[in-house]
């Protein structure tokens, strides 16, 4: 039994190498492309002896990054915002009153998550012409946030009905809170763990979100990063050290964020966010 259970472990071990290799090979490339002089022929897989970094100072002014990034931090923001503000707000009256109106909301929403976004494309085009949106903040906020909000509530839900205890409510409600109050004082300040692994799912999304930019934001100057890049590889397919720089400086926020809540992000996963 005792070898039975080295064995296992020994194939499960080996099993997260490969993963952990599938995913840090082209990573490796990637910075060792972007690194690399121009003309500089050598391996991708040999990191070259001096790095320039120029590339990155080129990369960021020729492919017009600057306002890319400002859009970008400026639609993810305000959707990120927007999704934990009226999410955990919608979430909490349906964890908590199991009304059969709640109870339809609630599985509606399910029944929404499993629609694919792009099934709504045309219509939503036309409605976002007819209404003359194109161009603006607004249209892409929204859109994301439509889109993101019954996964935000699902997720919202089950933490709140499978994590938090209802005696510190009724402690609060005894105390003269309000439901409101309660909610704001006592149960919100709880939902970190939830509340990093939403921000973390929901912000890489809309980072690199191209498939509805492309078509709401036309104009040059409301280009998001996907965007703004999809056209900087096209015009530089054959400079690979531009291109490789440009993916490294995209993907470094969304990094960042996620270092930055990685602890929360595990907990809320492994705390019930996901159960129903």
């Amino acid at each position: 039994m005792e070898h039975l259970k080295k064995k296992n472990k020994g194939l499960l071990t080996g099993v997260s190498v490969l993963i952990l290799l599938f995913h840090i090979i082209p990573f490796y490339i990637m910075v060792t492309t972007a690194l690399k002089a121009k003309g500089d022929f050598t391996s991708k897989w040999v990191f070259p002896k001096e790095m320039n970094f120029q590339n990155f100072i080129d990369t960021w002014h020729r492919a017009n990054l600057g306002p890319s990034f400002i859009n970008t931090t400026i639609i993810t923001a305000c959707s990120a915002i927007l999704l934990i503000f009226f999410g955990s707000m919608a979430a909490y009256p349906m964890a908590r009153r199991q009304t059969t109106l709640n109870k339809v909301f609630y599985f509606l929403f399910i029944a929404i998550m499993i629609i694919p976004p792009l099934t709504a494309l045309v219509p939503l085009y036309k409605l976002v012409v007819n209404i003359g949106m194109m161009n603006t903040y607004e249209v892409a906020i929204l859109n994301n946030v439509a889109s993101f909000m019954p996964l935000t509530i699902f997720l919202y839900a089950g933490f709140i009905r499978s994590t938090i205890p209802k005696e510190l409510e009724e402690a609060a409600k005894i105390d003269g809170a309000s439901t409101l109050g309660t909610f704001f004082k006592i149960v919100f300040p709880l939902l970190k763990p939830i509340t990093a692994s939403i921000l973390i799912i929901a912000c890489v999304f809309i980072w690199n979100d191209y498939q509805f930019a492309i078509f709401f934001l036309q104009d040059k100057s409301m280009h998001t990063v996907t965007v703004s890049l999809a056209s900087f590889f096209g015009q530089n397919k054959n400079n690979m050290n531009l291109v490789a720089s440009a993916a490294i400086l995209a993907m470094l926020p969304m990094t960042i964020l996620f270092l930055f809540l990685q602890k929360y992000f595990i907990a809320g996963l492994s705390s019930g966010a996901v159960k129903g």
